[in-house]
């Protein structure tokens, strides 16, 4: 055996073993709770930036307007808005430009998220989900009443009628 035949069995060999470990990894990234907990915490601070440029933006200057003369940021100079002065807001702004910011960087994020991250890894999870069989019947019905029994009863518990076999009975008589 050459050094290079021994080198090549030692990278099948890693190889091997590197394509296991990213399989657990799949297996790992591919937990719903991984990548909802990502996206939770992602649409969190964006929406966190909504809710402050809302109460900063809106919230604060109303309050400022209704309960105080001067408002929270006092304007002293009185000279940034003179024709708000002089209708009574006192210094008072709304910033309604940095709310609507906020409000359409949290759609963006929302929309990156959800076409880039959720709806390729639902596929990937329905990929790669293990195929379930329809499990076989327990029950059956009654042809006289209609009631459900078990699929090996020979008599209806409900109307007490005496049952033709069911198939699974049929298939064990033909192989006896």
């Amino acid at each position: 055996m050459s050094r290079f035949d021994t080198f090549r069995d030692y990278g099948e060999r890693g190889w091997k073993v590197g394509m296991g470990e990213l399989g657990g990894f799949r297996k790992f990234i591919l937990r719903g709770n991984v990548v909802d907990l990502a996206v939770g915490i992602v649409i969190g601070a964006a929406f966190t930036a909504v809710v402050n440029g809302l109460v900063k933006d809106f919230l604060t200057p109303l309050i400022g307007i209704l309960l105080t003369q001067f408002g929270f940021t006092q304007n002293l100079s009185q000279g940034v808005w003179p024709a708000a002065n002089a209708a009574g807001f006192y210094g008072q702004h709304f910033a309604y430009g940095d709310f609507l910011n906020a409000a359409i960087t949290f759609l963006l994020t929302a929309l990156a998220l959800y076409f880039f991250v959720v709806r390729p890894v639902t596929a990937l999870q329905d990929r790669f989900a293990s195929k379930k069989e329809p499990e076989a019947p327990t029950t059956r019905e009654c042809p006289y009443c209609l009631s459900t029994i078990p699929l090996k009863a020979t008599r209806c518990a409900y109307c007490t009628a005496q049952l033709p076999p069911s198939g699974e009975q049929q298939q064990v008589a033909a192989r006896s």
